[in-house]
């Protein structure tokens, strides 16, 4: 029944869209390269909803939760691409059903000549990475386990983020917890998209342990971390309390040599750090309010929290002693495609609450510009910023040079709050880098509006479980996984490095996944149709 009912949502989604326009929702707005046309609203928090997409763009499910695996760890409940079946209970919809496993980000790779899509699993009993090979067409042999246990064989943590590494040849996974627990894992791949060493996944203490999620490579080998942790609560909202690394390689080739891990430092006015004891006994301090407003630019410069190749170690700790600057729980980070990786873009969560009276309560997208990707400093500024409507900003990709795909985590009560489930933006930029103010206002620069592409719905089982389901089941669908690559695995396919054509090129793809509820990973294609029978 699952299966069918995803199947089908690609279908009524793409009508139910064509539907709302030609009632007059919107005029259409050209973004760049893409055919956006937006969607007047987020769908309301109320009932079972379909997705809504942008008229022009139309999707396909690639694979759903209920999906069995090729290659079960039955022993251990590894045997669906978005179920734990440990404890024997159903797949969906009863109050003792199954442990959901949230698949998250997405990594598309060509290996072997095969297209695959991996991701790692947020929820769960434990942590493991998974396989989708969109060449199969037969769907019960489509999802592959790659990995669920450790270098010496045991569970490892679940998983947000992930990336590949084309100079080590390994997946990157972050885990989203606080040190000793969280930090960041590796798995390595052959030739053919196979994981190497029977997939056990092996721990990088020289990364540091901490809340991370989004992870990036730079063409210097250099790999961005960006922290998500929430800080304790105050007038509504909560104190900011993570932050943005950069880990430098002894040798790019093989991480386990160790190297320096950097947290951002970001300086006020008069030159002084915006430090973690500043900001977290002042969350209403101006400097905060000023970082989220559009036009301003402030300079940054990278401190060293740790060096060598130790056990893991507290880096949220390391960070604050090095008077490093804490922020309002970013997530998610990407380089701009024809900058040379001299700009960084991540997205910041904010406060997910009307109720905030903090400076910085919606979050947005900030952008750090530097001479070179591996320069002692810069200068940050913010990209977009974020509002009720737009918040909970959680992963990010370029579909263009200049639009930057940005999509919505608000949560449950945030959706509450503003009867609005969450939504997927376009936000076309402008020239990008800010030496200081004076080249906003040469530049003329204004705000990037945003323009919904994507307006999530709610299937039956997100909302079974958002109304009565168990507890250790999240509720209402969120949008993660947005993603858009060649999946050229070498160094010439890093993100960022290639200007993404997914209009104009049947190499570029773009995936994305409606998480929670049936865990279905979807991919769009933005002229409506392909002709290349991979539909």
């Amino acid at each position: 029944m699952n299966t069918r009912t995803t199947l089908k949502a690609g279908l009524v989604g793409t009508l139910a869209a064509a539907a709302a326009f030609a009632l007059g929702g919107s005029a259409a707005e050209a973004r760049g390269g893409l055919p956006v046309v937006n969607v007047p609203d987020a769908n309301p928090r109320s009932g079972i909803q379909d997705n809504v997409l942008t008229p022009s763009a139309r999707q396909t499910s690639v694979a759903w939760g209920n999906l069995p695996l090729t290659n079960p760890d039955t022993a251990n409940g590894v045997t669906h691409y978005g179920y734990n079946t440990l404890d024997g209970a159903p797949l969906t919809q009863t109050r003792n059903e199954a442990h959901k496993t949230e698949p998250d980000k997405n990594v598309y790779l060509v290996l072997g000549g095969k297209r695959f899509l991996y991701q790692g699993h947020e929820i769960g009993p434990r942590g493991y990475v998974t396989r989708i090979n969109l060449d199969e067409t037969d769907p019960l042999k489509r999802v592959t386990l790659i990995s669920d246990t450790d270098s010496a064989g045991a569970a490892y943590p679940t998983i947000d983020g992930i990336t590949w590494d084309p100079f080590t040849r390994q997946l990157l996974l972050t885990a989203e917890s606080s040190a000793p627990k969280g930090g960041v894992f590796a798995v390595g791949l052959d030739a053919n998209g196979d994981p190497v060493d029977g997939g056990k996944a092996t721990r990088l203490p020289a990364l540091g342990s901490g809340g991370y999620e989004g992870i990036q490579n730079d063409a210097d080998g250099n790999v961005w971390i960006v922290e998500d942790i929430g800080g304790k609560s105050a007038s509504g909202g909560k104190v900011p309390n993570s932050y943005v690394y950069r880990f430098v390689p002894t040798d790019k080739a093989d991480l386990t040599k160790g190297g320096e891990l950097q947290a951002l430092q970001i300086q006020r006015r008069d030159g002084s750090p915006a430090t973690a004891s500043q900001l977290q006994a002042n969350p209403a301090d101006a400097f905060i309010g000023e970082l989220h407003t559009y036009g301003t630019s402030f300079a940054t410069k990278w401190v060293t929290i740790h060096a060598g190749t130790t056990e893991a170690f507290d880096a949220t700790a390391a960070a604050r002693a090095a008077n490093a600057t804490p922020l309002k729980r970013p997530e998610n980070g990407v380089f701009r495609p024809g900058t040379g990786f001299k700009e960084f873009y991540f997205t910041e969560t904010g406060d997910t609450s009307t109720s905030s009276t903090l400076p910085g309560t919606y979050g947005g997208v900030f952008r750090i510009s530097q001479s070179s990707p591996s320069a002692d400093g810069g200068r940050i500024s913010i990209a977009a910023v974020g509002d009720q409507e737009h918040t909970g900003l959680d992963n990010i990709a370029f579909a263009t040079a200049d639009d930057l795909l940005v999509v919505e985590d608000a949560g449950d009560g945030m959706h509450t709050q503003r009867n609005a489930l969450d939504s997927g933006y376009v936000y076309h930029l402008g020239k990008g880098r800010a030496e200081d103010e004076r080249s906003y206002a040469a530049e003329g620069a204004r705000a990037p509006r945003p323009v919904r592409f994507l307006a999530e719905g709610r299937d039956a089982s997100a909302t079974f479980d958002a109304m009565s389901g168990p507890s250790y089941n999240d509720g209402d669908n969120e949008i993660t996984g947005i993603h858009v690559s060649d999946g050229d695995p070498t160094a010439a396919g890093l993100l960022g490095a290639k200007l993404p054509q997914p209009t104009t090129s049947l190499a570029w793809r773009t995936f994305w996944t409606q998480q929670h509820g049936d865990n279905t990973t979807w991919e769009i294609h933005w002229n409506g149709s392909r002709t290349d029978g991979r539909d």
